[in-house]
């Protein structure tokens, strides 16, 4: 089980990172199905081109809607902003105000990581001035029925252009303390007005300092909030403390990111990390973290960058040493009559003592290979396996029952200390004493991820034992996994989620997986 400490760091800085093509039955949503959707609030510089935004669908059930149109009303804003298709055959004007669009085609929503419609463009017009703020209606109809709605916030600001300082590269071995540097440019031609960073930096990195300006979940920093002004041209900085947690995995690499942004587009960021359901962050009871002392009474103005693609500072910390990770298999003993339906967790501990991260590339931490005893059948297995024949996964099969062995990808997180296991149900169907089954942890793919450097391959295996001799029956494994957010797709809100867009914020909201830690 994930121990409440991590559960609380993955909640905290959660959403989730992974992003993949939908998948479902050409049909209509049945009716027992309940949609929801999100459009990020949005500022938008006057005198821009403006912004490029798109809703993102979720349903309770995976399903595919025909005929979808979305109904944008920004009455409140009629004259000041103008809303348009990214494709001008898709959209029309449908009175003052309001912009109806209709999907060519028929849209996919998937119960794990929803459906993303067509963009709009929102730009201001002449008669935009700094401050005006208004509301941004949205309604989705599938085959002329209405299934979601939202409301978004719209305001104008003032264009500036933030960027990011130079990468830095340090070196550090677990429990290890470094320093690094905060950078921020102001690369446009008007005073920036305050600015805001947020971190998207890895599980190893840690920061114990709480500046009274910051933001933090646990022992993560998320963002830190500056009052200074930087005049065009100039840039500004500060020094951070870091340490490296005991149980990063050495020798290897840590990654974090700085994204600069204006204080309106992270109060805009905030929304989608609220609504995603993560922990509240808290702010530090410290000193106050100066980039330089600009005092200033004026009131702040609304900003928004014109150019978020030059905004990172990236740091990568060589971690040095050895601090290796021991994957240990877990099986599980049954007993039962014929017709017996029985259901226990298999998977793996990580004995530690490193934690392994793949959270910033996605890649599965581990393999792991289930075959089911001779006289049972699974009845139920977790979504995250899929039948295997020889060395080969149907991964288009991934859940399906009734299968002699299968491959299951735990996902990209396994914490040192604690076990991810996934519920598998067995129906004996024959008595056969002793029938065995394994479950084998870090096995060879020929794909991206896997651990095979384990430090005690000799518990690599587990056995499956049904109507063992003198058996006391259940299972070995270990208390029933809880049910909740899937380490496995969970990263944090930063950089890297910029990069895949917003639309994927709300699938940890969404997700229920059968395979956890």
């Amino acid at each position: 089980m994930l121990t409440h400490s991590t559960r609380r760091w993955l909640a905290g800085l959660g959403v989730a990172g992974a992003f993949v093509a939908a998948s479902a039955s050409p049909a209509l949503a049945a009716p027992a199905a309940e949609f929801d959707m999100y459009f990020e609030d949005v500022t938008v510089a006057a005198d821009s081109p403006g912004v490029v935004r798109s809703p993102s669908l979720y349903s309770s059930e995976s399903t595919v809607l025909n005929e979808v149109s979305v109904r944008y009303d920004y009455g409140s804003l009629a004259g000041k902003i103008a809303l348009a298709g990214e494709r001008a055959d898709e959209c029309a004007a449908d009175g003052e105000g309001v912009l109806l669009c209709r999907e060519s085609f028929p849209i996919a929503v998937d119960e794990l990581y929803g459906g993303f419609l067509g963009s709009v463009v929102i730009a201001p017009t002449d008669k935009a001035a700094n401050g005006d703020t208004g509301a941004l209606k949205i309604s989705i109809k599938a085959a002329n029925k209405q299934i979601a709605d939202y409301t978004s916030r719209i305001r104008i600001g003032e264009g500036v252009d933030l960027a990011g300082g130079p990468d830095t590269t340090v070196t550090a071995a677990p429990g290890g303390k470094f320093q690094a540097p905060l950078t921020v440019l102001n690369a446009g031609t008007t005073e920036v007005d305050g600015v805001v960073v947020m971190f998207d930096s890895d599980y190893g990195i840690r920061t114990k300092e709480r500046f009274d300006n910051c933001l933090y979940v646990e022992d993560f920093l998320l963002a830190c909030e500056f009052d200074e002004k930087i005049p065009a041209g100039q840039g500004v900085t500060a020094a951070l403390n870091y340490e490296l947690a005991t149980d990063t995995y050495a020798p290897g690499r840590e990654y974090s990111n700085a994204w600069f942004m204006t204080p309106a587009d992270f109060e805009d960021l905030l929304g989608v990390r609220e609504e995603a359901g993560a922990e509240k962050a808290r702010r530090g009871t410290g000193r106050t973290l100066s980039l330089e002392a600009v005092p200033s009474k004026q009131r702040r103005a609304v900003q928004t960058d014109t150019d978020p693609n030059n905004n990172f500072s990236g740091l990568t910390v060589d971690v040095t040493g050895k601090n290796g990770a021991d994957l240990e298999a877990i099986g599980a003993t049954l007993t039962g009559k014929k017709g017996a339906v029985l259901t226990v967790p298999l998977g793996f501990r990580n004995n530690g003592p490193a934690t392994l991260d793949h959270l910033r590339s996605g890649s599965d931490v581990t393999f792991v290979d289930v075959t089911v005893p001779k006289g049972t059948t699974a009845v139920e297995v977790p979504f995250e396996c899929a039948p295997r024949t020889g060395n080969d996964a149907e991964w288009d099969e991934a859940g399906t029952p009734g299968a002699a062995a299968y491959r299951c990808y735990p996902g990209p997180f396994a914490p040192a200390g604690e076990e991810l296991t996934g519920e598998f149900t067995f129906r004996i169907d024959k008595v056969i004493a002793n029938a065995t089954g394994t479950v084998k942890v870090n096995v060879p793919c020929e794909c991206e991820g896997g651990f095979y450097e384990d430090l005690k391959p000799a518990n690599d295996t587990a056995k499956i034992l049904v109507n063992a001799a003198g058996g006391q029956g259940g299972g070995d494994g270990g208390a029933l996994p809880i049910t909740g957010q899937s380490t496995g797709l969970i990263a944090g809100i930063g950089a890297l989620l910029l990069a895949a867009g917003v639309g994927g914020f709300l699938v940890a909201k969404r997700r229920r997986t059968r395979f956890v830690a």
